[in-house]
């Protein structure tokens, strides 16, 4: 055997295997839920204090979000189909008028008004809700659930990331809100 091939051919074996970042995560996230798996078959105790922390209450996935991005330095899901877009929107509520309006507050905004996120969260819910028309519902990272009812325009979709005031959609005259924290109706006085 010639030298040079020999070498070329042992260059070859301790050439590094390089793993891209998402499979890392895969692997990672796989190696954990597998853990949990087995735990929860082989230990009682905490398979009790898991169903009573998660799946007998509600999970709130932008906290889990948080943390994970804390972590991995991405939002779930994995940033392989990442869009490289910035930031064009970024408001504040402005409202001219607020009233009691079933279990939340109806304001007065202007006309084709675009609605801000008032937290950071994922949305959880696009569709309609009686009494309060096209719905948005937004899991924030402190648990809160807020409502954003009568939107016209959705500019979000279902299990979207979304930044304080980033756009929501776009209300004609009415926006509806209503703030839910563990299943139970908030004063709405407390975060507007």
């Amino acid at each position: 055997m010639d030298i040079n091939k020999y070498k070329k051919y042992i260059n070859q074996k301790n050439k590094k295997v390089r793993i891209p970042k998402f499979i890392n995560k895969i692997l990672f996230t796989t190696a954990i839920f597998l853990i949990i798996i087995i735990v929860l078959k082989t230990n009682n105790s905490f398979r009790q204090v898991f169903y009573e922390k998660f799946y007998n209450n509600n999970i709130n996935f932008a906290s889990i979000n948080k943390m994970y991005q804390k972590y991995f330095g991405s939002p779930i899901p994995f940033d392989i189909f990442k869009d490289n877009t910035k930031t064009v929107f970024n408001e504040k509520l402005k409202y001219e008028n607020k009233n009691i309006y079933l279990n939340g507050v109806k304001l007065q905004v202007d006309n084709n008004y675009l609605v801000p996120s008032l937290d950071n969260g994922i949305v959880i819910f696009v569709g309609e809700k009686e009494g309060y028309n096209k719905t948005v519902i937004v899991e924030c990272e402190n648990g809160l659930e807020v409502w954003y009812g009568n939107i016209e325009n959705f500019n979000v979709k279902m299990y979207d990331y979304i930044s304080k005031g980033s756009l929501i959609g776009e209300v004609n005259s009415e926006l509806y809100l209503v703030f839910m924290k563990d299943g139970k109706v908030m004063n709405y006085e407390d975060y507007i």
